[in-house]
């Protein structure tokens, strides 16, 4: 008799958590069946210091992450917030002035340890912003000066999808320094999850959302990330609200533990140095 072929190991992350109460709710549900193993936090959304209570009882369950953000609206009423693509000519036309950027990102840091009363388990970035030019230097530098002392520091996601997997959307997020954060937090001895899944243009009906998730399943390599976006129910005003819905609805339903074995997948969580084993 054969021994069975061993797990893959994946972290599940469920993105925008505050962003609005379906989100958190939605979120912190999925994480209580152990359909998530990480969720990143937009801690500028006013709803944080409330919905962190949500979290609380998943401390060590789950990894908690902080969603760096310069492109909602929540951004914009800091001040310090741009569009999508006016982030993305910065960064291509000389990028982020490093300074102005680690200030930013120290204030984000800072409001998520009032809440979680820990460093994050990982930093990633809203709309991929955490790989700007001017922004991940400013990053890296911010995470070895406040965590140089611990013994395992925040790891980083790279907005880069396996080569086979690659298509022209993911294609232009990677391109937008996935590389060289690498490049950059290697040189710190930050760990990073090299790949990321979960790339699509929010259309399509829940057959189509699961179809993807089971192709995203096969094809993630072993320790990488499938990001997800799932809230309870639609908002009115939020422009993937339909797609959360019907994301947060597969998740929450017996196909997807199915889907899980089916692919040989483990749902693991990457933080207190499991990348690095």
């Amino acid at each position: 008799m054969t021994d069975p072929k061993p797990l893959k190991s994946v972290i599940l992350c469920a993105d925008d958590f505050a962003a609005h109460e379906a989100a958190s709710a939605g979120i912190a549900q999925l994480a209580a069946l152990g359909r998530l193993s990480a969720t990143s936090v937009m801690v500028l959304s006013p709803r944080w210091s409330q919905d962190v209570a949500r979290l609380k009882d998943l401390r060590g369950r789950l990894d908690v992450g902080l969603h760096l953000d310069w492109t909602s609206e929540f951004a914009l009423a800091q001040g310090h917030g741009l569009s999508l693509g006016a982030a993305m000519r910065k960064s291509l036309l000389g990028g982020f002035e490093p300074i102005a950027a680690r200030t930013v990102i120290e204030r984000q840091l800072d409001a998520f340890e009032a809440q979680w009363q820990a460093p994050p388990d990982y930093v990633d970035g809203h709309q991929h912003v955490q790989q700007f030019a001017g922004i991940r230097q400013a990053l890296v530098q911010a995470l070895v000066s406040r965590y140089g002392a611990n013994v395992v520091k925040p790891y980083v996601r790279l907005s880069r999808p396996p080569v086979a997997s690659a298509d022209f959307k993911s294609r232009i997020i990677a391109g937008m320094g996935a590389s060289a954060l690498e490049s950059i937090a290697a040189s710190a001895h930050l760990a990073c999850a090299r790949a990321l899944l979960g790339i699509y243009d929010f259309s399509g009906s829940p057959a189509r959302y699961a179809q993807l998730m089971a192709a995203w399943l096969r094809a993630a390599p072993h320790n990488s990330i499938i990001m997800c976006h799932p809230a309870l129910s639609a908002v009115s005003g939020d422009a993937i609200g339909v797609a959360r819905a019907q994301e947060f609805a597969y998740l929450n339903s017996a196909a997807f533990p199915e889907a899980l074995a089916q692919a040989g997948v483990q749902l693991v969580r990457g933080g207190e140095g499991r990348l690095a084993r």
